[in-house]
């Protein structure tokens, strides 16, 4: 083998080992691998130029193919050692990744699109900007550590707030649309809405459904843009909707795994920080670039005409008898009664009981007007308006109910409130646990259910009873005529508070299948301490 036969095969040896070596490496990696290579060319250089200079070692080299290729191989050794040195490709070495709840194999990890940082005087925007490059940012990072469905449900959640982004930077540039246009410009975002609680829906089965359905119940926050006048107590609301799950995750997660807890923190705070940032730059609503330029326009038709001007009067020229004729005729004396007209006899009513009918000569009928008839407390008439039963979101709506004895709540919610309004000889029953009753402006209605979480609320009512068949903590009475309350052995420690209201009874098991009622005070007394520190109020006992 030749010198030039064994470079060449030299050189394709180590190129086959660069490429080999410099395979899925990344620009910092491969240009270390290069340096190595090129200090081990400079050596192996070196050591030509010394083994050139003895004669007989360059000719026994030459001659020798074993010689070159143990000579190659000892490089390549070399070269190898001091790639596995280096610890920018230990580094490049691949570990698994460690997160509390990985994907399910098989499904990747999503990536969240961000968009880009732009510069602008626009404090709305600005303001927007930051909301995304922090809380959100902190929110999208913790769901993508614990992953599975919460990170695939971060993802549309980011969508979502991508598109309200660019709702934002429409508006900071515009007029406000019509209702049509901006039903259209509004759709982006409702459809990346919709899909979340989609999502969540799809996934019951899910071990996170607690988180998805935090997210579900409070991502309707982002419809602030079309509320007005007042945007932020709406996502206050929201996010208050949503704490009913964030308090199961941080039960079922806090002694488990802390990054779920930092996971609703992370949350909420975003909901908080977009409340802050709504208060702050469109409190009255969303603020478009056009909405209050110029002064208004001027009325039709033009200004009023001036008022008339008033007629020249030469008061120098009245004439002067004018008030001393005013004066003779005080002065007559007696005299000035001569004039009037005498009262006789056949002219007085009470002479001729025939002039008493009719109308006196002296006095006008009078029209007669109409008298309006008082109010009655609680429901009154009921307003010629369609029965209504329906649900809002947490709410289930009953007004306008007239002689349907037959109302029911099923399939209810922990967290849902049934308001029942302007209903007349109407009977309602709730089904299952849920937070709360009220019943505002009812006449002759019965209400019962099984279980509450916080209260049932009879306000301006007359004529309502309710029955409890489990528990209930509190009950409000607020002017009402006519309460009868019929509690179970489980509310035996029911709160009752009653402020402007009469006819109130509470009617207790006394454990033989009968109640015994007893009324609520409506009458108090209240005398001054001796010495005076103030005052103390007793019910008044009712003796009937």
């Amino acid at each position: 083998m030749d010198d030039e036969s064994g470079n060449k095969n030299m050189k394709h040896l180590i190129q086959m080992f660069e490429a080999r070596k410099k395979k899925d490496l990344s620009d910092d990696e491969e240009g270390a691998v290069n340096r190595v290579l090129i200090e081990s060319n400079q050596e192996e250089n070196e050591g030509e130029d010394i083994s050139n200079g003895s004669e007989v070692d360059h000719t026994a080299a030459v001659h020798s193919p074993a010689a070159d290729l143990e000579s190659l191989i000892e490089r390549l050794e070399r070269v190898t050692s001091r790639l596995e040195r280096l610890p920018v490709l230990r580094a490049h070495t691949p570990t698994p990744p460690c997160s509390p709840a990985p994907s399910p194999a098989g499904v990747a990890s999503p990536i969240f699109h961000t968009t880009e940082i732009i510069e602008t005087d626009d404090m709305s925007i600005n303001g927007y900007q930051d909301l995304m490059q922090g809380p959100l940012l902190t929110y999208l990072e913790l769901s993508k550590q614990i992953g599975g469905d919460i990170a695939t449900h971060a993802n549309l959640v980011n969508d979502a707030f991508q598109q309200q982004f660019r709702y934002i930077q429409l508006a900071a540039v515009r007029s406000k649309p019509l209702q049509a246009e901006e039903v259209q410009l509004l759709a982006p975002t409702s459809e990346k809405i919709s899909s979340i609680q989609q999502y969540r829906e799809k996934n019951r089965a899910s071990p996170f459904f607690n988180h998805l359905s935090a997210i579900s119940e409070s991502i309707p926050a982002l419809g602030w843009v079309a509320v007005s006048p007042t945007p932020a107590p709406y996502v206050k609301e929201m996010n208050d909707a949503g704490q009913f799950y964030t308090n199961r995750v941080l039960k079922e997660w806090k002694e488990k795994d802390k990054t779920h807890v930092d996971w609703c923190r992370a949350w909420v705070q975003l909901l908080s920080d977009l409340q802050a940032y709504v208060k702050q730059y469109h409190t009255t609503g969303l603020v478009w670039a056009g909405k209050s330029a110029g002064a208004p326009p001027p009325p039709p038709g033009g200004l009023p005409p001036p008022p008339p001007a008033l007629p020249d009067v030469d008061f120098a020229n009245m004439a002067a008898d004018d008030r001393s004729a005013l004066f003779a005729e005080i002065n007559k004396g007696e005299a000035i009664t001569n004039t009037l007209r005498k009262v006789t006899s056949d002219m007085q009513t009470h002479k001729n009981p025939q002039l008493r009918q009719g109308p006196a000569p002296f006095k006008a009928a009078a029209p007669k007007v109409p008298t309006k008839a008082l109010p009655t407390p609680g429901a009154g008439v009921l307003p010629d308006k369609p029965p209504v039963f329906s649900r809002d979101g947490k709410k289930w709506i009953i007004e306008y109910q007239k002689g349907n004895s037959n109302l029911v709540v099923e399939n209810a919610e922990m967290n849902n409130v049934v308001y029942m309004f302007r209903c007349r000889d109407s009977a309602l029953t709730v089904r299952g646990k849920i937070n709360g009753v009220v019943l505002d402006s009812c006449t002759k209605c019965a209400v019962v259910f099984d279980n509450l979480v916080s209260s049932v609320e009879f306000v301006n009512c007359q004529s309502v009873q309710m029955q409890v068949l489990g528990k209930v903590p509190t009950i409000s009475i607020d002017k009402t005529d006519g309460c009868q309350i019929y509690l179970s052995e489980e509310s035996a420690a029911v709160e009752i508070v009653s402020s402007k209201s009469s006819e109130m009874n509470v009617l207790v098991p006394n454990g033989s299948g009968d109640y015994t009622e007893y009324p609520i005070p409506e009458q108090f007394k209240t005398v001054l301490n001796k010495p005076p520190t103030g005052l103390t109020t007793t019910p008044v006992e009712n003796k009937g």
